[in-house]
């Protein structure tokens, strides 16, 4: 049985899940070698709890481990760039969590830069980082994954299984991601994650529509390709007053806490994606798929495998029902199995078997490029109130 070495390097929220799926994947001897983060009790604590078998504050350190074979970027995007590049050198495959990269400011920026900067200058500035980032990936040897998730959920993967079957044409999809407000600290500051909602999670039902016409384009023998872009974004969150807001998480300073975007691709089809940080009741994650000859919805969360009704929430304070939901009495949609559901343990079963076996994944460079040249079109579009046509510039 092949040995992968893991080094992760960021120990929080999206290392804990990782750290949660690879208990689960088979066929491959796991090898937890290190963790870093800034942070020494937040290494210590993810490498306790994962069985790394080492921590430290100097994610170089991980770098230059000649046993670790891939790395794990669970990092704000701002670091990714120069990580990628970093670990690349280095002879290490890269896996990298979303968004790929974004605009996160230059010294002559005025703050707070969603308000002062141009979309427009942000969108030079971020295919300059994409151009730098893929002759990295191209260059080197070894192999970089993009951590979409989405990709790998168990209805995306049949879905796509049903369009090469058919060889169906999607006419549209509807995507759509919201939550009741990041608890990222920072996360209403443009220069922490690169923009608002529309990139920080609008990002993953993106991803899913573009690899899904991918499918339908790779069956037919085409190539379909993003035609042009027009969106709308917006802060609902400061209209509130305080009591209105008191379930609500989203604090945007100088991103949209809301924003919509529709793309009309090559073929003359269409498809938009939502993403909103006003929503209670858990985390609503889906993308419905509308064909000349099929219609196919993936719900990815909440699923309704298992419905709960409390009555009251003694005992469950420790006990953990989905995503965003703060409140366990009445009924409610608990997650099942949900590392699979989310196509976590796929994605890491695909990224395994990649460095093992010297094959390419899935959801890889070419995807995690489209998704950022996307969002940062339709920031374009919002800003200046018109269709954007692509490639922008």
């Amino acid at each position: 049985m092949k040995t992968v070495s893991i080094g992760m390097i960021g120990g929080g929220f999206a290392a804990r899940l990782h750290g949660n799926s690879f208990r689960m994947v088979g066929g491959l001897q796991l090898r937890l070698r290190g963790v870093a983060d800034v942070n020494p009790a937040s290494a210590k604590k993810t490498a306790e709890e994962y069985g790394y078998e080492h921590y430290t504050t100097d994610y170089r350190e991980l770098l230059s481990d000649p046993e670790i074979d891939v790395v794990i970027l669970c990092t704000p995007p701002y670091l990714h760039p120069d990580m990628i590049i970093e670990a690349l050198a280095a002879e290490k495959h890269v896996i990298c969590e979303k968004p790929l990269t974004g605009y996160f400011g230059l010294p002559e920026d005025p703050d707070p830069i969603g308000d002062t900067v141009s979309k427009r200058k942000m969108y030079r500035t971020v295919q300059g980082d994409l151009k730098r980032l893929e002759q990295a990936v191209c260059s080197s040897k070894k192999r970089f994954m993009y951590a979409e998730n989405y990709i790998y959920s168990p209805n995306i993967q049949r879905a796509a299984e049903f369009l090469r079957a058919k060889k169906s044409t999607i006419t549209f999809l509807r995507g759509e991601e919201s939550v009741q407000g990041s608890p990222t600290a920072g996360a209403g500051a443009w220069k922490n994650i690169g923009g608002g909602t529309l990139l920080r999670i609008g990002c993953h039902p993106l991803a899913g529509i573009l690899y899904l016409k991918s499918v339908e384009a790779a069956a037919k023998g085409r190539e379909i390709s993003i035609r042009e872009i027009v969106a709308d974004t917006g802060r609902i969150a400061p209209t509130l007053s305080q009591t209105d807001r008191r379930y609500l998480m989203a604090h945007p300073q100088d991103v949209e806490d809301f924003g919509t975007m529709t793309l009309t691709f090559s073929d003359g089809t269409k498809a938009t994606v939502f993403a909103n940080d006003n929503v209670v009741g858990g985390i609503q994650n889906y993308i419905q798929i509308y064909c000349n000859d099929a219609t196919m919805l993936c719900k990815i969360t909440p699923t309704d495998s298992l419905q709960t009704y409390f009555l009251d929430s003694e005992g469950l304070d420790n006990v953990y029902l989905s995503e965003n939901l703060s409140h366990k009495t009445g009924w409610n949609r608990a997650f099942v199995s949900e590392s699979i559901e989310r196509g976590y343990v796929a994605q890491l079963q695909d990224f395994m078997e990649c460095v093992a076996y010297g094959r390419e994944p899935l959801s890889g460079f070419s995807l995690a490029k489209q998704t950022i040249e996307a969002l940062y079109a339709a920031y374009i579009s919002a800003e200046e109130g018109r269709r954007v046509i692509l490639p922008e510039l």
